[in-house]
């Protein structure tokens, strides 16, 4: 199994419990790394059955930007299923930190892991 992954996606959203956090956008980074077998599409580099990075990470900013959550293990998970909706995608994981979120922290976050069931 290979790897296809998207570092650091900066996107700003509305994320977290505190007032603030709900009335201002912050800086919230996303990592994503799905787990393929790329092998069908670098044989005869058929795009038609590639992961199209630019399109994944649109679709992402999109579910981040609208998705308004309250933690950052829901929007992981919302992240996940996203990504496991893929037919090549046989596993995700997902880091979503907050860098704003913590005085003296460089960033606050999750990572999770989520197969096909």
């Amino acid at each position: 199994m290979d790897k296809v992954f998207i570092r650091n996606l900066r996107i700003r959203a509305i994320l977290g419990i505190l007032e603030r956090e709900r009335e201002t956008p912050q800086e919230v980074l996303v990592n994503v790394t799905v787990f393929t077998d790329p092998r069908p599409a670098g044989a005869p580099d058929d795009l038609s059955v590639c992961i199209d990075y630019a399109d994944l990470a649109k679709k992402i900013r999109t579910l981040v930007e609208e998705a308004r959550m309250f933690t950052v293990e829901a929007l992981a998970e919302e992240i996940a299923g996203l990504c496991l909706g893929r037919q090549t995608v046989q596993k995700v994981t997902v880091r979503v930190e907050k860098p704003e979120a913590v005085a003296g922290a460089e960033s606050v976050g999750v990572e999770i892991e989520r197969g096909q069931s």
